[in-house]
Order: structure tokens, then C-alpha cells, then sequence
């Protein structure tokens, strides 16, 4: 496939990017927020998140059943999503349909905010809120992303919690969406079989009337706290261990060398952590991943055992944190670098990766990067480019949380 790059800015500051290529069978559009946890005042935690579900709920023009069924009329594989840093709403559909899905995701982008509405979906997140306190990786999770930023906002809960949720009022939801779904906040990512200019001037129509807002993003000062805690749960019979320390930033150019590191010692197979607890039989899972976000990153490692096998499984993967940059072989790095260009290669060959690739890469405040570049600068990485950022951030555990269960159980 050889995709064509376009970008085109509305009248109002809103951007529009795509990756074109007319051999594709489908085609994917999505409307990417700057906007997510990280920017929300900590009183209104989960707004972002809150307001994302109020979406389809419908418009001036539309009910939830219309968009639901409008939607379906057109066959679109459509969803939405909001994490700390971005919310997203996409569709993937037959090319001769993608006009009629960027029309209905533009619609519900102007959302009516009913009170009816807004008081039954905030049932819905509460319990949406209680399932994930009833899961041990998530508590444990949303535990060291607190304990790790502490006052920063990325430690905030894209859920947020029953009492944020529970008093949040919907006039502050109303000039929370006034403030970050401005039109130079957002853009509008497209790709595969679809006419560029075609699409540029049916979103001026639809969009080109949404105001301007410059809302901008807090990236105060940080420096990591250390912190161990260990809590006790009664609903697993697992041990969960997490350990969280700092990596690069997305702008960062070591942001390749950190997922080659993540993978080589903590892919969930064939790495060093999987040889050293999981195939040995005393952990069922270990994991590295490298988290990288706007200004900041972190890698965080995760395992489950038994009760029993606790220390030791936190022994031996502290052992191969600590001895990774003096143990590094060319054939591991030439595994994980195989491994990432399928990754990325698997993703590329669908215009909705592509969408979601070029959507990311704007809310991160990155560059447009072609895919062909990307793995380029993968493929020229060497076993010292590992070790130097090793050395800038090296894998030695800052936050430390344990999830063990109850003894009685």
C-alpha cells in the first residue's frame, strides 16, 4: 500500500490530516480531543471521561436510538475512547459510506447534555467505576499512578471516583466541553479509499461555525517520589506486584530505544522476564511497558504469582532491571525490533490504524511521521543506544505497590 499524506486547517483553526490510498477497500475517520484526565480540575475528576458517553446520548437532531441506528444503517464499526491525555470518537466504514459517518460523528460532537440523560449515564459510570474497584490490576494501577505523580494531573483517574462523579454538577460538564472541545482542540483524522479535498469541504460546513477556544494544557514541574505500600484484598487469591519508574516523553527521539527495552526484558514471551518467573513456573504473568505521554513517560512492570512466591518474584525481576544494560545481546534486540515492526507493519495495513496512528501522534503534539521513517529509525538503533538511555533512565523502580490477599482466604 502507498499512502499519500494531506492535511488541510478549517477556517477556525481546526486541523484535518489523512493518509490516502485509493487501493484500500474501507476507509476510517476519527475526531481526536486534546483533552482527557490530565486537564481536568481534580473537583471534576472524570468529566472527560463522563462527557465522552454523554456524546451518544445525542444531539440537537438526534436521540441515542438515532445515533445508534444511523450508525448501524451504514454498517460503521464505530466506538470512542478517553484516556489521561485524549478522547477519540471513530468510525470504520465502506468508503462509499465515510462521508455519511464523518456527518454523524460531527453531530454528536455538538452534544444536547439533557439532564435525563446525564443523570441515568452517571449510573452508568458509577458502576462502571465499582467494577474496576473489584479488579485487583486496576486498583493496584490506579494506586501507583497516585502514589507515582502524586500532585501532577496525570495522576488523576479517567474513571474519577464515586464522589467526583456522584456531585458532579452538569453545568460544570457544560463549560468543561465549552472549554476543551474548541476547534483548535481537536482534529479530524481520516484514511484509505476517500477523496481529501471532498471531505475538506464538507467538514468546513459542518465544523467551520464551531468556536475557537486556545485552552492549552498545564505541564507543571515533576520530579518522581519514592514510595513502597503493600495493601490487602479480599476478593483475589492472586498477589499482584507493580513497579513504576521514569522513562521518555513521546516527543522524545529515546522513546524507540525505551520499547525496544520494554520489550526485550518484559514482551509476555520470550523475554528475560518470562524466562526468569514465568517459565519457571513462579509467576503467572510479568510484564514490562514503556508509557510514554506528553512531557513525561514512565515504564511499568507488572507480575501475578502465588502468595508464597512474592519475594522472590520481586527479587528476580529487580535483578534483571538492575543487570539489563551490562546483559543486552544483539539477538535480543533483534527479536523485540522484529517484533515492533509487525506490530506497527499489522496496524498500518488497516485504514483505522492509520486513523488512530495519525490522530495520536497530533493529540501528543507530535509531527506527522510516516510509518516507513518510524521503522527506519527503529531499524538504525543500536545495542549502545539502549545502554545510553539505560543510563538517562535506568530501570530502577520509584514507586513499588503489592496487592496480596487476604489470609483468611
Amino acid at each position: 500500500m502507498t499512502f499519500v499524506y494531506k492535511e488541510a486547517r478549517l477556517s477556525n483553526g481546526m486541523m484535518l490530516v489523512g493518509e490516502v490510498d485509493q487501493s484500500t477497500h474501507t476507509a476510517a475517520a476519527g475526531f481526536f480531543v486534546r483533552t482527557g484526565a490530565r486537564d481536568e480540575p481534580a473537583a471534576i475528576m472524570g468529566v472527560s471521561h463522563f462527557l465522552e458517553h454523554m456524546m451518544f446520548k445525542g444531539s440537537a437532531k438526534r436521540s441515542a436510538l438515532d445515533v445508534n441506528n444511523d450508525f448501524d444503517q451504514i454498517g460503521a464499526s464505530h466506538n470512542a475512547f478517553t484516556s489521561g491525555e485524549m478522547t477519540a470518537f471513530h468510525a470504520h466504514v465502506l468508503p462509499e459510506h465515510l462521508s455519511s459517518a464523518i456527518e454523524i460523528l460531527s453531530d454528536i460532537l455538538r452534544p444536547a447534555l439533557r439532564k435525563e440523560d446525564f443523570e441515568e449515564e452517571r449510573g452508568v459510570i458509577l458502576e462502571e467505576i465499582a467494577m474496576y474497584e473489584d479488579n485487583p490490576f486496576m486498583g493496584l494501577y490506579e494506586e501507583m499512578m497516585e502514589a507515582y505523580y502524586k500532585e501532577h494531573p496525570l495522576a488523576h483517574k479517567v474513571l474519577g471516583t464515586k464522589k467526583t462523579v456522584g456531585e458532579l454538577p452538569l453545568a460544570n460538564m457544560t463549560e468543561y466541553f465549552h472549554n476543551r472541545y474548541a476547534a483548535d482542540n481537536l482534529i479530524l483524522a481520516v484514511a484509505g479509499q476517500l477523496d481529501f479535498e471532498k471531505i475538506t469541504n464538507q467538514v468546513e460546513k459542518l465544523c467551520g461555525s464551531w468556536p475557537r477556544g486556545k485552552p492549552g494544557r498545564e505541564q507543571p514541574a515533576f520530579t518522581a517520589t519514592p514510595k513502597e505500600f503493600t495493601k490487602v484484598m479480599s476478593k483475589t487469591n492472586r498477589a499482584y506486584l507493580g513497579m513504576m519508574m521514569p522513562a521518555p516523553a513521546l516527543g522524545d527521539m529515546r522513546r524507540y530505544a525505551s520499547s525496544l527495552i520494554s520489550q526485550i526484558i518484559g514482551d509476555r514471551e520470550g523475554s528475560k522476564f518470562y524466562w526468569s518467573v514465568v517459565e519457571t513456573g513462579l509467576a503467572e504473568e510479568a510484564s514490562c511497558s514503556f508509557e510514554g505521554r506528553d512531557g513525561l513517560g514512565e515504564y511499568l512492570v507488572f507480575a501475578a504469582c502465588e502468595m508464597k512466591n512474592v519475594a522472590e518474584v520481586e527479587k528476580r525481576l529487580r535483578e534483571e532491571m538492575s543487570g539489563l544494560g551490562e546483559n543486552l545481546k544483539q539477538e535480543e534486540l533483534d527479536r523485540a525490533r522484529a517484533r515492533i515492526a509487525t506490530g506497527i507493519a499489522l496496524a498500518s495495513e488497516r485504514p483505522s490504524g492509520r486513523m488512530h496512528r495519525l490522530g495520536s501522534q497530533w493529540a501528543y503534539g507530535l509531527p506527522p511521521i510516516p510509518i516507513e521513517q518510524e521503522m527506519d529509525r527503529i531499524e538504525k538503533l543500536t545495542l549502545k543506544d539502549l545502554q545510553d538511555c539505560l543510563k538517562e533512565f535506568p530501570l530502577n523502580p520509584v514507586v513499588v505497590g503489592r496487592l496480596l490477599p487476604s489470609k483468611n482466604d
